[in-house]
Formats: structure tokens, sequence, C-alpha cells
């Protein structure tokens, strides 16, 4: 079963269970399906692959992470708490995420294969270990691991 088959059906318990926000979060994962397919020139009834649908759901656990902090930033605990719960459904879905340690090692390692010694590189060691790492490490985390190599 695929990731998207798994989702649909989770939407399915979410109805039955009026658990509503599994229900809003698992439509905003659907929808946003629907809008990668046809970004990609696809129809909407095409095979979601679960490259897309990690796509997909990396993009709306950052959203919603950003959200949070908008929200904390500016006082609205009342939707931040909104925001975390939903970030707990997507959170689900994502794969085990890679400890600081981890990352290091790979980021060290692809720092050595690009013979990378100048700051002003950072971006390109960055580019390198976030293919490597796949949706498997967050994006802040992987910065600042790279950034804290350069100093």
């Amino acid at each position: 079963m695929t990731l998207a088959e798994t989702i649909r059906e989770k939407l399915k318990d979410a109805m039955r269970a009026k658990d509503q926000i599994a229900l809003d979060t698992l439509r905003s994962v659907i929808s946003g399906f629907t809008s990668e397919l046809v970004a990609a020139g696809k129809t909407p009834q095409d095979e979601v692959t679960d490259d897309i649908a990690m796509k997909v759901i990396t993009k709306l656990v950052k959203q919603r992470k950003d959200s949070i902090s908008q929200f904390e930033a500016g006082g609205r605990a009342d939707l931040a708490v909104d925001e975390k719960l939903q970030l707990a459904v997507l959170e689900a879905y994502m794969p085990e995420q890679m400890s600081e340690e981890k990352i290091r090692e790979i980021a060290v390692a692809k720092k050595a294969d690009l013979n990378l010694t100048d700051k002003t590189k950072s971006g390109i060691l960055t580019g390198a270990v976030m293919k490597e790492v796949a949706g498997q490490a967050d994006g802040m985390l992987v910065k600042k691991v790279v950034d804290s190599l350069f100093d």
C-alpha cells in the first residue's frame, strides 16, 4: 500500500471518528497531492508516488512549523495549538528524522568530497547534504550543522 493510499484510508477513519483536526489535515495533504500532480503536468487522477507524497507532506510540515513560530511570535497561542495538532498528524507520516550527529557525519564527508573550504560555498554543501538526507532531516538543522563546519 502506497503512502497516498494509506492517507486516504486514514481520512476515512478520521471521518468515522469525527476527528476534525485529522480530517482537515489529511484533506490538505490530499489537496497537496492533486496540486503537485497538476504542477507536474499530470492529471489529478494519476497515481501519487511515494516520492510525491513525501514532497507534499514535507512541505506541509514546514508550513505548519512556520505558522507555529509566527503565531507564537504574534501572541496567538490559541492558533498555534491547532497548528501543533495538525503537525502531529503530519509527522506520523514522515520517516524517522536523523540525529544531528548523523547529519554532521554526512556533512563532513560531503565537505571533503567537494573540497570546500570557503564559507561562501556553504550553500553548495547544504544542497548536497539535503539531497543525501532526502526528507530524513529538517532543512534548518542541516543548515545549522553546515554553518558550524565553516566556523
